[in-house]
């Protein structure tokens, strides 16, 4: 009985491979270059991509359930695709996909779209999965770091709605827990989704607030505006990219990241244990700066 681990490199993936090691698992980690790759012992690792179907075919072999992750990348939708009907080729059945909160309403963002299409070949080709559907990653706010610490300015376009920030790590840890729990079963599950929310729904201004404080000095709130977001952007990634960062920044201000009832209490019960806070991981950037 063997997990693989797709985007096992990244953030994410890496973690949930030595929460599955630590558990005891069987864990297979597909890499494109395994040179670079570092693992707990033990873990089987195999080069591969999604778009070489002859080593997914054989990173797949063997294989009971797999963890899908997709970078955000042009092709991202087709690779998920491909991936799934080559899973489905091998007789894998239990799977966890790392969605995205909102999938189905952010309509016009497009690797929303995509993970939305992704989550519906899933439904219709009723594979047993469960769905993971994270909301912002905390962590992603370490890009602006030197522009809140050095220019006292929270410069992403959140907004007044609200975002359920989740911590990474909380993330991978739930994921892992999932990957088990399908893993284990005598039988395939049924298929479920998972809102992946943090403690609290934060806007804007309350994000500056929070730096203010473990900064002990004024931060503001930079505001609504995601033309200069999207350039901004553009100085250090691909200008599709930008676009799409900039689609979702608008869709933060007229709809939020906001958690469904009960998301947070069944996140805590999972983890047994309080899930991470923005205002923690705001305290431990700025005491490792």
């Amino acid at each position: 009985m063997t997990i693989l681990v797709t985007g096992a490199t990244g953030n994410v993936g890496s973690q949930i491979v030595e929460h599955l090691v630590k558990r005891g698992a069987d864990v297979r980690a597909l890499v494109r270059d395994p040179s670079k790759a570092v693992f707990p012992a033990g873990v089987n690792v195999v080069q591969g991509d999604f778009l070489d179907i002859d080593s997914l075919r054989n990173a797949m072999s063997g294989v009971s359930t797999l963890f899908l992750l997709n970078a955000v990348v042009p092709d991202e939708f087709t690779q998920a695709l491909v991936a799934l009907n080559v899973a489905r080729s091998a007789g894998i059945e239990r799977i966890v996909y790392l969605s995205v909160i909102h999938a189905d309403v952010y309509v016009n963002v497009p690797h929303f779209a995509g993970k939305f299409g992704v989550e519906r070949m899933i439904e219709q080709m009723d594979f047993k999965a469960t769905i993971l559907r994270p909301a912002y990653f905390i962590q992603n706010d370490l890009m602006i770091k030197d522009v809140i610490t050095g220019y006292g300015v929270y410069s992403m376009p959140v907004g007044d709605k609200g975002l359920a920030m989740i911590d990474v790590r909380d993330i991978a840890e739930i994921a892992a827990l999932e990957l088990l729990r399908r893993e284990q079963a005598a039988q395939p599950l049924p298929l479920n989704r998972i809102n992946l929310v943090g403690p609290d729904t934060l806007t804007g201004t309350d994000i500056a607030t929070i730096w203010s404080d473990v900064l002990a000095r004024p931060i503001s709130y930079g505001g609504d505006d995601t033309a200069a977001f999207e350039q901004n952007l553009k100085q250090f990634m691909p200008q599709w990219m930008a676009y799409d960062m900039r689609m979702m920044g608008e869709r933060f201000l007229t709809d939020g990241m906001l958690p469904e009832g009960g998301d947070v209490e069944r996140l805590t019960t999972l983890l047994g244990r309080p899930l991470r806070s923005y205002r923690n991981f705001a305290t431990e950037t700025a005491a490792a700066a």
